[in-house]
């Protein structure tokens, strides 16, 4: 892959191009004749979607889509650790009567939630949320409080919703319905609060709610961020048992809601110009109730088209040929030099937010274990193994270079309140690393055949990597380091789903996986990726007793420092498992034009199409 670029000739990429824009309902050179404020935006895709359910899946484009139409209640500030406004201006926890546990100057007193807690039998905690009082739907329809409590009460109703991602979004809320029918009252409104249980906005507007949450601080996470809300007056008379909300085969009015959304984002879909090759999306303008200052419209590009592409070359060469203004991707570092050496390219190049790991199968299901796997059941087998990656050499070969090394404990140095340097127990001279693992080996299998690779039960010791051909790479300079203490591997391709048919099973050897660990997932992913074993990320199906108490007593204290302290402590005690072996942490390479617009910008772990560039962008001509 690293010499992939020269081999690659203009005629043949002009001969791509040319194939590919002519399965297109537009001309190619649209963005060339467009004078109005439209940002043209590539995508690379086998095709684009044309219905768009509400909670849409996490594949291709169609959770960027719905970032844009829909809102969440917050976003999350990784650099502040702050909640931000979206469809909600503002929340606190409250005591059981509704009073905020705040300081003076309005914000979350941490010290005075423990204590209030800490000393009361209750298993559940009270948010107070606060909606913008003058959000709209697209439909020109209020956003109440009743549309949340619609949207997290369908999210908690598996027969209604249809969608098993939402019971994980909500498992910390203490509120559940099952086919319509209300189980356990978790959501207060001023229209179900039949008790009076708390204070309400004193104006009689529908912008207050409470939920009562587990004794978690980060209870909150996913459903301030992961959830979109909906509105209750567009959903609540078509959903039922039968027809649900997410489904893979919608007709009659619920399909026609999935072709026209009405959400109550930035944006919104102009189902008319949209196709399988290209979606529209149309800025709302000073219609959104989040405003720039002075009170002008936030965004500034008045329409946004995604232009498809089904191979990325193709659309390198587009961006090259300025036929789009963004390629919303991020793209091989082996594609740099070709950048860097154009004009009116701006190429952003930042660091990463993930950590590429390599996941061992440590305890397969009983019908999925062999030999070979039972090896990796010994946590010194695994360490051999861990001592042996050469992260630098990887980053320089497999990425060029874009990259930092990773800590074993799976947490980036960039997450300065958790980071713990303590859990970097595989970095150090690599030499004295080999030396180290081959010594554990050699008390284990000493036994090596004609080539050097070590038997077991007079088998050579051999491992399947199961990952996907942008993967091969990476498993080829494995091979070569994992061969300096004589266990071998191999690639396998993963096909398609690879979740449903290899890794929520527990039918592999080895596979790659990212991680990202941070103050507003640590309670939700740490469980995902070390303890559950039902559908989640621990593909390799660890148990481990200490790991797991130590994470539930994180994510149960009310203590904010405590809580801190111990995801340091679980960094540890993840680096000595030797189970999600860190690779890198690759950056985020992406590119944009400037000859029509400039301002793009990207953080870490974005491209350069995020809220901030379209709020700074200037038109140029």
């Amino acid at each position: 892959m690293k010499h992939f670029l020269k081999k690659l000739t203009a005629a043949a990429l002009v001969a791509a191009f040319a194939l590919t824009a002519a399965g297109c309902n537009t001309s190619i050179a649209e963005r060339r004749e467009d004078t109005s404020s439209t940002l043209y935006v590539g995508y690379v895709s086998s095709a684009f979607p044309t219905t768009f359910m509400p909670w849409s899946s996490r594949d291709g484009i169609a959770p960027t889509v719905a970032s844009l139409i829909y809102n969440t209640l917050f976003t999350f500030d990784e650099e502040t650790g702050e909640y931000l406004p979206s469809v909600a201006k503002s929340w606190c926890y409250t005591d059981y009567e509704g009073k905020p546990l705040v300081t003076d100057e309005g914000e979350i007193d941490y010290d005075e939630v423990e204590k209030y807690y800490a000393d009361d039998s209750r298993q559940y905690m009270v948010v107070k949320i606060v909606l913008h009082d003058d959000a709209t739907w697209s439909d020109g329809e209020p956003v109440t409080a009743e549309d949340v409590y619609y949207t997290l009460d369908i999210a908690t109703d598996n027969a209604l919703s249809g969608h098993a991602g939402a019971l994980a979004w909500t498992n910390d809320l203490e509120h559940k319905s099952s086919g319509g029918v209300l189980e356990k009252q978790g959501i207060y409104t001023r229209n179900h609060d039949e008790w009076g249980t708390y204070p309400y906005a004193e104006d009689g507007s529908d912008t207050v709610l409470y939920l009562h949450v587990r004794k978690v601080l980060g209870a909150i996470a996913t459903i301030f961020t992961s959830i979109l809300i909906l509105p209750e007056h567009i959903w609540e008379p078509l959903v039922d048992e039968d027809h649900k909300l997410n489904s893979e085969e919608p007709s009659g009015e619920i399909l026609k809601q999935y072709q026209n959304p009405v959400g109550s984002g930035a944006w919104t879909l102009d189902a008319s110009r949209s196709s399988r090759q290209m979606i529209v999306l149309e800025n709302r303008g000073t219609d959104y109730h989040l405003k720039a200052e002075a009170g002008s419209a936030l965004y500034k590009v008045d329409t946004i088209k995604f232009m498809l592409y089904m191979e990325e070359n193709t659309a390198i060469y587009a961006l090259l040929k300025g036929h789009i203004d963004i390629l919303d991707a991020s793209m091989n570092s082996n594609y740099l030099r070709l950048f860097e050496e154009e004009e009116n390219i701006y190429l952003s190049n930042v660091e990463g937010t993930s950590i590429q790991t390599l996941v061992l199968n440590v305890s397969p299901q009983e019908q999925y274990r062999n030999d070979m796997r039972d090896i990796l059941a010994n946590a010194d087998f695994r360490k051999a193994l861990a001592l042996a990656v050469n992260q630098e050499e990887l980053i320089k070969n497999v990425i060029n270079g874009a990259g930092i090394t990773a800590s074993a404990g799976l947490m980036l140095e960039s997450q300065e309140v958790l980071y713990n340097p303590e859990a970097d127990i595989l970095s150090g001279d690599y030499e004295a690393r080999l030396a180290e693992a081959n010594e554990i080996l050699d008390g284990l299998y000493p036994q090596k055949d004609s080539m050097g690779y070590r038997l077991a039960k007079g088998r050579r010791i051999s491992f399947e990597i199961l990952a996907n051909p942008g993967e091969t790479e990476l498993v080829s300079f494995l091979q070569v380091q994992f061969q300096k203490i004589g266990v071998e591997v191999s690639y396998k391709a993963e096909g398609s789903m690879p979740e449903d048919t290899y890794l929520f099973e527990g039918d592999f050897d080895m596979t790659f996986q990212a991680a990202i660990f941070s103050v507003a997932n640590v309670d939700v992913m740490y469980d995902s990726h070390f303890v559950s074993t039902s559908r989640a990320s621990n593909y390799g199906r660890l148990a481990d007793e200490t790991l797991t108490e130590t994470i539930d007593e994180m994510r149960y204290t009310l203590n904010q420092n405590l809580k801190y302290e111990l995801v340091k402590d679980i960094q540890l005690q993840i680096a000595q498992l030797y189970y999600k072996i860190p690779m890198y942490s690759s950056n985020v390479i992406s590119v944009a034009r400037t000859d029509r617009f400039t301002g793009y910008t990207a953080s870490p772990g974005e491209t350069v199409f995020n809220e901030d560039t379209l709020k700074q962008l200037i038109k140029v001509v």
